[in-house]
């Protein structure tokens, strides 16, 4: 290699050292904006999602499925807006930006409408509140408890500790029974006893078992009456209120009680039978005639 091309590969290095700390004069110091804004603003944004679910969680007006939505917004709007920000300190124009996110955007909601739909009724649910955490609800194909409800899904645990995670719209667009809505709830339960047994009695034990028990509401006043005259039993139906907390311990102790009761009081609890009569069958022959044959 000789001199002269020494000399201009020592120029052309030189031209872009002086280029690159040209660039990194004017250039260094808006990045290291940007990137001290991005990293502050993710902290502002977690700050403020944790500081409105403890300001919502003091208010008893605000139910705890909607602060956690709102905190959640909070945190996703501020990164917006926050994102923008380091955008605009890079010297990039957020205008075409916005605009090219906005096609992006209905591009995307075409072709993800399952999701929107899920979102359309995790709002709408929210707004409604069908339900809310905690709550006990039952749509038919799942059941169990409500532990968490997002704007994309909602989280449910059943009675045997199973975790289900189900898309809102199936929750919006079937029919939900939720069991911890009222404060009350009826208990109705059925028992048999024999046709020759007293049914006034039978009656009066009833009665006697649902006054003795504390958990039961006295208005609107217990009820018993028959309800049935089944092919083996007359069938006594008996009705009476509880609080819903304590609806399972009332029917657990009233199926055990009301049979020990009835059957202390000496009625009986038949069971299903027949009898069969067959006319113009063959005879019967005594095995005595079988083995002569």
């Amino acid at each position: 290699m000789d001199v002269t091309n020494v000399k201009q590969i020592g120029g052309e290095i030189s031209v872009f050292v002086t280029q690159l700390t040209a660039w990194a004069a004017v250039a260094l110091p808006s990045l290291l904006s940007a990137i001290v804004l991005l990293i502050v603003g993710w902290w502002l944004a977690s700050r403020a999602e944790r500081g409105v679910r403890v300001l919502l969680g003091r208010q008893s007006q605000i139910d705890l499925t909607l602060s956690g939505v709102l905190a959640s917004l909070v945190r996703y709007g501020i990164l917006i807006l926050v994102v923008v920000a380091v955008l605009g300190q890079l010297g990039i124009q957020t205008t075409s930006i916005l605009a090219a996110l906005g096609a992006a955007g209905l591009a995307i909601g075409l072709a993800m409408q399952g999701t929107l739909s899920n979102i359309a009724a995790g709002m709408m649910l929210l707004w409604l509140r069908p339900f809310r955490i905690g709550d006990f609800i039952d749509n038919g194909n799942v059941s169990g408890t409500v532990t968490d409800v997002g704007l994309f899904a909602s989280e449910l645990r059943t009675y045997d500790g199973v975790y289900i995670f189900m898309p809102n719209s199936d929750l919006w667009n079937r029919r939900l029974i939720n069991y911890s809505r009222m404060p009350t709830r009826m208990v109705d339960l059925k028992f048999g006893v024999g046709y020759g047994d007293d049914i006034a009695t039978g009656k009066q034990t009833l009665l006697a078992m649902v006054v003795d028990e504390t958990k039961v509401n006295a208005q609107p006043e217990p009820l018993v009456f028959v309800d049935e005259l089944a092919d083996s039993a007359v069938v006594l139906r008996l009705r009476c209120w509880t609080a819903n907390a304590d609806y399972w311990t009332v029917v657990r102790a009233f199926n055990e009680r009301g049979k020990a009761a009835l059957e202390a009081a000496g009625l009986s609890f038949p069971f299903p039978q027949r009898d069969v009569h067959v006319q113009g069958g063959p005879s019967v022959r005594s095995s005595d005639e079988a083995r002569a044959q």
